[in-house]
């Protein structure tokens, strides 16, 4: 009787430990706080999908300063806390270089992903020292919004296809301005912030001709088609100026088109999106892994998944997130969700994204190149120093 009870005992510890190995791994997910249904549906999806993994949504805030600091608090004590971390893109060389999270190349190679088969600027900004760290959460980029009720069809059709140069841009913006009761021509970031940096990296074709991108960038300024107070200029006085119906061109995020919808005396129809000539800075989010993370497969099967096409889906249905897979963009049932990507000129300007600055300490280049850069347009520096003092912060 013993030995038979002994014998139960055992066939059960068994196939309780059979039942807790058959337990999925729980993979911890650090993101932004999600005002859509999106991320919350790609995390179920996913769930859904197999057995192996479970990956619970760590909600962090959406103050991106905060969220950094939290984030860096954690992985600087080398804890596995998080699996997948959810980045602004500007984090990315910072993070890598410290060693917060690891080298994706492998797992890449190994599942046969292709790394051009994702948004350039989001992968570029997550390669560091030739490794590759990311794979896209969503993309945001720079775009030129203009009035298709002035200006003409000929000028059109140049700026959608891209075929067209910062020069040219000004002489429109000078022909433009005043028709249509507009105030002004052109309407940009050149205040001493980030957007500043987003702005110069544009018209320096991502800083590969500095002293002609920032010379016709004064242009600009000192042109009667710019606004007095331009270098006072953020995305908020950009938005501000072109859904009023005051200027005819404006640099901003894809965002400003809801703003138009909701907000603006002008509407969509008046409205058409292209490329900027220099590239379209990219904006938005990546995702990494943890160092430190115990759970490194499953966390890159949530995040090839939510690179699928399934997810892809669901995060553009149900969020109206920009595809950071580029065969997306031109897919049937995502152009269906979101107008905007029917654009011709919005599809061009997501061919065209650039990264800004990939750096081990992003925070300290950006204030240099601010720094470097304000003096100039605001008349107080000369050409040379500038670009000498551009070139230096872009070395550190």
């Amino acid at each position: 009787m013993k030995k038979m009870l002994a014998i139960l005992l055992t066939v059960a510890l068994a196939l309780t430990a059979t039942a807790a190995l058959a337990e999925p791994v729980t993979v911890k997910f650090a993101a932004q706080a999600d005002s859509t249904p999106a991320t919350q549906a790609v995390i179920d999806a996913f769930n859904a999908s197999q057995t192996d993994y479970v990956v619970e949504w760590v909600d962090m805030t959406n103050d991106s300063s905060a969220m950094r600091e939290q984030l860096t608090t954690s992985l600087k004590a080398g804890s596995s806390e998080y699996d997948i971390i959810s980045m602004d893109v500007v984090w990315a060389g910072e993070f890598a270089a410290s060693g917060y999270i690891q080298p994706l190349d492998m797992m890449i190679e190994d599942a046969g992903l292709d790394v051009a088969d994702y948004n350039a600027g989001s992968m570029a900004s997550g390669s560091y020292n030739g490794k590759q760290y990311v794979l896209p959460f969503f993309p945001d980029l720079g775009l030129l919004y203009f009035r298709t009720d002035i200006v003409s069809e000929e000028d059109a059709a140049k700026l959608v296809a891209g075929d067209y140069t910062w020069e040219d841009l000004l002489a429109m913006s000078e022909k433009y301005a005043g028709q249509g009761d507009t105030t002004t021509g052109f309407v940009f970031q050149a205040s001493l912030y980030e957007g500043l940096v987003c702005n110069a990296n544009e018209f320096t074709s991502n800083w590969k001709d500095i002293k002609g991108g920032l010379e016709i960038m004064k242009q600009f300024i000192d042109s009667k088609s710019t606004p007095d107070n331009i270098l006072n200029y953020t995305e908020g006085e950009t938005a501000n100026s072109f859904i009023k119906g005051e200027s005819v061109f404006a640099r901003n995020w894809p965002y400003m088109w809801g703003s138009i919808k909701s907000e603006g005396t002008i509407t969509t129809d008046q409205v058409a999106v292209a490329p900027l000539p220099g590239g379209s800075t990219v904006g938005g989010w990546i995702l990494g892994i943890n160092k430190n993370s115990e759970n490194e497969e499953g966390a890159f099967a949530f995040m090839t998944y939510l690179n699928s096409e399934e997810g892809q889906l669901i995060m553009s249905a149900q969020g109206g997130y920009l595809p950071g897979l580029n065969k997306m963009l031109t897919d049937e049932r995502i152009l269906a969700s979101d107008a905007r990507l029917t654009m011709v000129g919005f599809q061009n300007a997501l061919k065209t994204t650039i990264a800004r600055p990939v750096s081990a300490e992003y925070s300290k280049v950006s204030d240099a190149l601010q720094q470097a850069i304000y003096p100039y347009l605001s008349g107080s520096a000369d050409i040379d120093a500038t670009v000498t003092a551009v070139e230096t912060a872009l070395a550190e």
